[in-house]
């Protein structure tokens, strides 16, 4: 089963800070880094790095020609990420003493998606694939509605959430990636127990995938509930935390592994990534977290 990502590739600019600026505030940084990120890009190195078989699709800027060495680098088929005119999108992120996150995200090259590069892309795959999605680039109601045309399942990672979301026909989707903050923001509900009776009301033949932060994860589908608790750590970076648990999870159901399995492999490899700086570079490989998970 191949795995196609349509999604953001960004430049991430991190900044360490002691706390995350205020309104108005002035803070000197320890340090500036730059890395590969943005969640499509992130994702695809995970799915990649856990042994799935992945392309990317997007656009990049002249400055981003990094993006496809780190591709061949990762083992992701880039063939239909394409270069545009203008900047790759970037993002500004804040990194405080406690391993939290703040993120300013600017669209660039990612927000020119047009409809005859997405009908392109598409054109190779078919139902026996899988699409994976975040909200980072633009057209992407259309993007869902031809491959659901297709029979792929659809996998989304509804991040960032915000108002595009609303024109996307969310029953088309067959996998919710989500955490606590975009369940409440999908559902309205703020208590696990009702995000997830909300979303199984709503989306009754969908597989959910619900991660809550300290307090762990849980898949819920037609037939099974699992809930699987973090591997304590001592966290530098939280960046690609959620990125790695979702690639790991799609590689765990291509694999058709155990839902049990599954999330205690994407939770592993999820606690590994924070224990390093960046998005990409965090990113264990398959045999580190099965080594890891073993020890």
């Amino acid at each position: 089963m191949r795995v196609l990502n349509i999604g953001s590739l960004n430049i991430d600019y991190v900044y360490s800070v002691d706390h995350i600026i205020l309104p108005g505030e002035t803070e000197a940084t320890g340090s500036r880094n730059t890395f590969l990120g943005g969640k499509g890009m992130n994702q695809s190195c995970a799915l990649a790095k856990a042994g799935v078989e992945v392309y990317h699709g997007g656009m990049i800027g002249q400055d981003g020609t990094m993006f496809l060495d780190a591709c061949k680098e990762y083992g992701v088929h880039d063939e239909f990420i394409k270069i545009v005119d203008g900047p790759s999108g970037h993002t500004v992120i804040q990194i405080d003493k406690n391993a939290q996150n703040s993120i300013l995200l600017y669209g660039g090259a990612n927000q020119k998606l047009t409809t005859e590069y997405i009908d392109e892309v598409l054109s190779h795959f078919d139902s026996d694939d899988i699409l994976l999605l975040q909200n980072e680039v633009n057209l992407l109601p259309y993007i869902v509605d031809k491959a659901y045309e297709k029979g792929m399942q659809i996998a989304l990672n509804p991040s960032p959430f915000n108002e595009k979301l609303d024109a996307v026909d969310m029953k088309k989707i067959s996998i919710f990636l989500l955490n606590e903050v975009e369940g409440f923001q999908l559902t309205g509900e703020k208590e696990t127990e009702a995000i997830i009776a909300k979303l199984r009301a709503l989306f009754p033949h969908a597989r959910i995938m619900l991660t809550l932060g300290k307090d762990g994860a849980v898949y819920v589908d037609e037939k099974q509930q699992v809930f699987q608790p973090i591997f304590k750590v001592k966290a530098v970076d939280t960046t690609a935390a959620g990125d790695t648990f979702t690639g790991y999870f799609l590689a765990g159901l291509a694999d058709g592994l155990p839902m049990e399995e599954v999330l205690r492999m994407s939770a592993k490899a999820s606690s590994i990534a924070v224990t390093r700086e960046g998005a990409v570079p965090s990113i264990p490989y398959r045999a580190e977290v099965l080594e890891a998970l073993q020890a």
